[in-house]
């Protein structure tokens, strides 16, 4: 980040200096010398487009929030009823791309000898910029040149059909990957080969799963094209691992230096620079963010440290919090807080149990914050890198893509799904053997969607590796399970009956559930009144026992909804885009 920052602005000084010596050069003749034919110009205005990457301030941490594994404070607008119109949209902006296609019609003229490596990046982030764009309009114009003022053909034309537009982005990443130079890099913070490779794979994914399960575009015969160039690309990425150690999974998220041997791409932060992350804040803060916590639903699917499903007790839904944390993949206390949790409050360091006066369902988000309260509860201040792209995703986006081409062996399952979980300190049949039979919880738990043992499993274990790692949105979009955005519970731990409980068992009473009157004699330092269901409440699912249940407000979903309206202001302009299905 350091790098970047100063090299934007050398960037930033060089155009203001062309622009004040305008009357002894022109400033395009000026800009095509100073920028297009030096390798030092090339690599300051590439530079510029690291911009499109994810803030390190909101950080892609926050985006499963919006997903069926995490209940938080309100509900966003696309879920919300009648909150989500062409009047509401947003997003339809073609800056960054103009600036790529400028950037590539200069250097495509450049005499400069390291040129290709320099349109290799610039086509590795319009094929960045396309994707989001696809993702979120579906068809959309290709553009792949600037503009001209009377260019009206293009300025004022209709879009172009997203799969043939997905062509041009996987050309795009082919020819970023063969002619970009660095193979890869110790800093993990630029754009090399193996990250275009790593993005591919997360495309290719999307793509075939969008064409399989969205069935209305007649596409699910060229899906298996697309899973089988995620293997491909997958297997091209080589020199990575996954870090070992009891506590390597939360550590991970933890350094301020990204772990070379895991991270493919990040975002280092500079405390020097002013350059933070609100992990902390957003996650933690009862006043600041959308107060994150999981769901019991998707805590469930946490396997027991033996191999086996926790739901295969036929006890499950009425074990407490201190019992149905215990025996489970390490990667649940190192995800949320459990009994031997602890922090740092008002600098004395404490055992801290889950915070329900932060935490709606009790399920406390850790991954990826600081152990200690400030500065970071309170400011956004985490140092923490910001890891944008790892090795466990693909082996998972592989894993996943074999399974839907049901060509997945034991070897590969291990070398997999097994090498995930053996890090995670699961053991059993389960690390080398892929599964013969379906976990008839894992098949409601998505509806009813799948039913292959093997693909679940591999679906369990992405959730489970990748939870706040901004992931699971665009996975119930591209297949097709848009309806748990607003239906999946967003409930928490089990409460036996009314009164105190100690979470963490070091005999402190830590919170205390009521209706009513709150109890003057409790001993608890939190208290849940669970008397009304109304918006911002909880209750008790059985009234006075029972899961939590959190109501965020209203959630709603219609299939309209895969996609985004193109907004009102820019249809008014190009009447020729026309509007996506269901909000004309």
């Amino acid at each position: 980040m350091k790098r970047y920052i100063y090299i934007f602005l050398s960037f930033s000084f060089i155009l203001n200096f062309i622009a004040c010596d305008l009357e002894e050069l022109p400033q395009a003749t000026a800009s095509r010398v100073a920028i297009f034919e030096t390798a030092s110009g090339l690599e300051l205005y590439s530079n510029s487009f690291y911009e499109m990457l994810p803030t390190p301030y909101d950080g892609v941490f926050a985006i499963d929030d919006n997903s069926d594994l995490i209940a938080r404070n309100n509900v966003d607008t696309r879920f919300m009823p009648n909150a989500l119109s062409p009047a509401t949209s947003s997003g339809w902006s073609w800056s960054n791309l103009r600036n790529i296609n400028y950037f590539i019609e200069n250097t495509e003229q450049s005499s400069v000898a390291e040129k290709e490596h320099y349109l290799g990046l610039a086509r590795f982030f319009r094929a960045y910029f396309y994707f989001g764009m696809i993702k979120r309009f579906g068809d959309v114009p290709w553009i792949d040149r600037t503009i001209d003022v009377d260019d009206d053909e293009t300025l004022y034309g209709p879009r172009h059909d997203r799969f043939a537009v997905m062509e041009y982005v996987l050309e795009d990443l082919n020819y970023a990957i063969e002619h970009i130079s660095t193979i890869s890099e110790p800093t993990r913070t630029l754009i090399t080969k193996d990250v275009v490779r790593a993005f591919k794979t997360r495309v290719c994914l999307y793509e075939a799963s969008f064409r399989k399960y969205h069935t209305q575009y007649g596409k699910e015969g060229t899906a298996n094209t697309w899973f089988e160039e995620v293997v491909k690309t997958a297997d091209e990425i080589t020199g990575y691992s996954l870090i070992e150690g009891a506590t390597a999974y939360r550590d991970l998220f933890l350094q301020k230096t990204p772990n070379s041997n895991e991270t493919i791409l990040a975002v280092a932060l500079d405390a020097n620079l002013q350059v933070f992350s609100s992990r902390n804040r957003r996650t933690i803060s009862p006043t600041y963010g959308n107060r994150p916590s999981l769901t019991r639903r998707f805590i469930n699917t946490y396997l027991n440290i033996d191999g086996t499903p926790f739901t295969s007790d036929p006890d499950y839904r009425t074990t407490p919090f201190t019992e149905e944390v215990k025996n489970r993949d390490l990667r649940l206390g190192q995800t949320i807080r459990v009994g031997d949790y602890h922090r740092t409050e008002n600098g004395v360091p404490i055992i801290a149990p889950p915070n329900l006066e932060q935490a709606y369902t009790g399920y406390q988000i850790i991954k990826g914050c600081y152990d200690e309260r400030f500065p970071y509860d309170d400011e956004s201040r985490n140092e923490n890198a910001h890891l944008i792209f790892r090795y466990a995703e693909i082996l998972l986006n592989k894993a996943e893509a074999l399974a839907e081409l049901g060509t997945m062996t034991d070897a590969q399952w291990a070398s997999t799904i097994g090498a995930l979980r053996a890090r995670a300190g699961i053991q059993g049949a389960t690390l080398i053997q892929k599964p013969s039979t379906a976990d008839p919880y894992m098949i409601e738990f998505y509806n009813g969607k799948f039913t292959d043992p093997v693909l679940l499993e591999v679906l369990r274990e992405r959730a489970v590796e990748m939870i706040t790692e901004g992931l699971r949105p665009d996975d119930l979009i591209r297949w097709r399970l848009g309806d748990l955005f607003a239906e999946a519970p967003m409930n928490g731990m089990y409460v036996p009956a009314l009164g105190d409980y100690d979470l963490n068992e070091d005999g402190i009473m830590d919170v205390c559930f009521y209706r009513g009157e709150r109890p003057s004699s409790s001993q608890a330092s939190v208290f849940v009144d669970v008397t009304s269901a109304g918006v911002g409440n909880r209750i008790l699912s059985n009234g006075d026992s029972g899961e939590i249940i959190w109501n965020p407000g209203a959630r709603e979903w219609l299939d309209k909804k895969y996609l985004y309206p193109i907004p009102e202001a820019d249809l008014l302009k190009n009447p020729n885009l026309g509007q996506n299905p269901g909000w004309e």
